[in-house]
């Protein structure tokens, strides 16, 4: 064994130096890991690092003498029934070589958890283009009852610089919520610290006072797009922040719950003659693509909701294309 020189690839551009080596040595521990960085073993460009740096393309790492341990098994797709590859697929609305983006139903988890059998995760390799492809990543999650547009990267490398995009808020979200009531002003920026209750499928996130030790900056920007009698409204809502149930919470302290909330709002939340579906969809997303550019992916509303923008008298207009521009 000897000391080695690897140069960071192309795809692999942001990726922190842990989750590197845990690509290219997986049977090295962090703690290992960790003690090669702090004494100087692992270098970047011949300079001291320590795990959580990132990595550039084209950068030397050093890598000193690891003992090699059993070859790890290949990373083969995971038996899928054939309708779950047909659903996942119907779900697709936009993909290249580099993500895919898909219009998730309402109802459907991004994930397992407690009584949870069906969610997009075990569909995953149902998108694998050819059996020795990467398994899909998940970038970011939306709630179970939220529909809408839902992102993934073919390769961790992808999936590092669109998680930076996200954690950097370079990627613009926009959602469409109907909601109970209209907000007054009718268009403005709630920034309304939010704090987690519990733990679990029965945690619940609240409204909380700045000097809460326990609170987290949550805004919201939203925008009154159509409203019926002043008894339903249909917004936009771009949050600027990340935090659990924050646009359904954020509704709710203006006095204006959405739709169909299973969680939030009470009873004004269930009118009668409305389906008992959270009225929630991720509408628009405009973010920067990893191959250069930006692109902008719109998702069609899901059934229930096209249904009450009918009885409601919005207008939504047409879905426009996915765009990619510039790169």
């Amino acid at each position: 064994m000897s000391v080695v020189n690897l140069t960071v690839s192309e795809d692999e551009a942001g990726i922190r130096l842990d989750r590197y080596f845990r690509r290219h040595y997986p049977h090295l521990t962090q703690g290992a890991l960790q003690k090669l960085c702090r004494t100087g073993q692992i270098r970047v460009e011949g300079k001291r690092v320590d795990a959580s740096t990132r990595l550039e393309p084209g950068q030397s790492v050093r890598v000193p003498p690891i003992p090699m341990a059993a070859k790890p098994a290949r990373d083969v797709p995971r038996p899928l029934d054939d309708k779950l590859v047909r659903e996942i697929q119907r779900m697709v609305v936009y993909q290249d070589k580099h993500l895919i983006v898909l219009n998730k139903p309402s109802g459907l988890a991004v994930q397992g958890g407690p009584g949870i059998t069906r969610h997009v995760d075990m569909m995953l390799d149902g998108l694998r283009e050819n059996p020795e492809d990467p398994r899909p990543r998940l970038v970011h999650r939306i709630d179970r009852d939220t529909s809408g547009l839902l992102l993934l990267a073919r390769t961790p490398g992808v999936a590092a610089k669109l998680a930076a995009a996200f954690r950097g808020r370079d990627v613009k979200k926009t959602y469409w919520a109907v909601v109970v009531g209209r907000p007054d002003p009718l268009s403005g920026e709630i920034d309304q610290p939010l704090a987690r209750l519990g733990a679990g499928p029965g945690a619940i996130t609240v409204a909380a006072d700045r000097k809460d030790e326990d609170a987290q900056s949550a805004r919201t920007v939203y925008e009154v797009l159509d409203s019926a009698a002043r008894k339903f409204s249909w917004l936009g809502l771009s949050p600027l922040t990340g935090r659990t149930h924050q646009l359904r919470v954020h509704c709710e302290s203006l006095g204006t719950p959405i739709l169909g909330d299973p969680k939030y709002g009470g009873a004004t939340a269930h009118p009668s003659g409305f389906t008992d579906q959270l009225h929630l969809h991720a509408r628009e997303l405009d973010m920067p693509h990893p191959a250069g550019g930006r692109l902008v992916v719109s998702a069609e509303l899901p059934p229930h909701m096209r249904e009450t923008f009918r009885a409601l008298g919005f207008t939504p207009g047409t879905t426009p294309p996915p765009a990619r521009k510039g790169g």
